[in-house]
């Protein structure tokens, strides 16, 4: 970087010159193989309702419409309650920081029932908890009836363990997995026709960024997958986090698939980033959403040190997780072709998720093969990497 460019201006030019910068990382790649979609961006500055709507509404229209994706269908909206509502930046507000925001939430549930949703189910698996899903957003200052009453036929549930369910659905990885061959999840997964994940923009201390892929990480119920579950059969109470696909330093229970093979690394940026393209393989995602209205910069909640949270203002949207994703990156100022070593897998020393999704066939990361409908990336970019982490990542 020539030291009369800032930084801002050498992520301009990058993106403005994407067909020469950024460079496929895949013999699929390359060939044009993987799949792709476009994906819509938009700005947007507040969640106030007489905003925020439109904005959606013209988001979904640029992508086809809900009415495409929704119209008499069943769908089921994974949002995120990472951490839970005890921890908090200083006095925000959880949704404005790491959480999914309830403005937004309450917003794409009514749009999709207009759509003609013909139900909605909103799913979370928070951590170490079988209380109902509602009994964390009244703690997050939520008021649960907003959502249930933004459009027909709206429910929760906590997808952390059977729940309403009478047995888990085996998801079979398509491609027969990095880690594991299949995952066992509650029924919310395989009960809907159509699957979205709502995520934030954000980055993350063990994978470098968590967009709408990552956010699928929180599907695995805690009751096979967590410190806590069961040896043979789950725990019904779960207990823990998912330390089992984060350090792999036990099996599931048995009553799950076991890993394909126990001798791989166990550190987190390895197997994190493998479990979440396993489980998107398994469980596609069917529209992915995510809000970067305010958001934090330098990692995904308030145990991460350096954050700070930020305005970027900015909403995106795809129909493939792995384009979407791709956008995302450049949105927040990273190459989607970089990995471990590189911002934003510097501090991290991650595998990026989006090349081994790419390799598994899922989409592309190629911005040159992505169709950006709406506002250009160079518009809505906000640096990420000169903010987060006390600006480490600066060159």
């Amino acid at each position: 970087m020539h030291a009369d460019c800032t930084r801002r201006q050498w992520l301009l030019k990058a993106v403005s010159a994407a067909p020469a910068t950024y460079l496929a990382g895949s013999s699929l790649a390359r060939a044009g193989a993987v799949p792709s979609a476009p994906v819509a961006i938009a700005k947007c500055k507040t969640y106030d309702a007489s905003e925020l709507l439109p904005t959606l509404n013209r988001l979904f229209d640029q992508l086809g419409g809900l009415g495409r994706i929704v119209k008499g269908k069943t769908v089921t909206i994974k949002i995120n309650l990472t951490g839970g509502p005890s921890a908090r930046v200083g006095y925000l507000p959880l949704g404005e920081t790491h959480f999914t925001n309830p403005e937004m939430l309450a917003a794409t549930v009514h749009l999709m029932g207009r759509a003609g949703a013909r139900g909605i189910r909103i799913v979370e698996s928070p951590w170490s908890s079988s209380d109902p899903v509602e009994e964390f957003l009244l703690l997050a200052n939520w008021e649960p009836l907003d959502i249930l009453r933004a459009a027909p036929n709206v429910e929760f549930e906590n997808t952390n363990f059977l729940g309403n369910g009478k047995k888990y659905t085996r998801f079979k990885v398509p491609f027969g997995g990095y880690v594991y061959p299949a995952y066992d999840l509650n029924h919310s997964y395989e009960d809907c026709d159509v699957f979205v994940s709502m995520a934030k923009l954000k980055e993350h201390e063990t994978v470098g960024i968590t967009l709408s892929m990552k956010n699928c990480f929180g599907i695995t119920p805690c009751s096979i997958y967590g410190s806590g579950a069961g040896v043979d059969e789950p725990n019904e109470e779960p207990k823990g986090g998912r330390s089992i696909l984060h350090g792999g330093n036990r099996q599931p229970s048995k009553s799950a698939p076991a890993e394909k093979d126990p001798t791989t690394p166990r550190w987190g940026g390895y197997r994190v980033p493998r479990v979440v393209v396993d489980l998107v393989a398994a469980r596609p995602i069917d529209l992915a959403i995510v809000d970067g209205i305010r958001t934090l910069a330098g990692g995904e909640g308030p145990w991460a040190p350096g954050i700070k949270p930020v305005r970027p203002g900015v909403l995106v949207a795809g129909t493939n997780p792995v384009t979407t994703d791709a956008v995302c990156m450049a949105v927040m100022g990273f190459d989607p072709m970089a990995d471990r070593g590189t911002p934003p897998f510097k501090t991290s020393n991650s595998d990026n998720t989006l090349r081994l999704a790419e390799e598994a066939g899922l989409g592309t990361r190629d911005l040159r093969r992505i169709e950006v409908i709406g506002t250009p990336i160079k518009e809505a970019l906000f640096d990420f990497a000169a903010i987060g982490r006390g600006g480490s990542y600066r060159a």
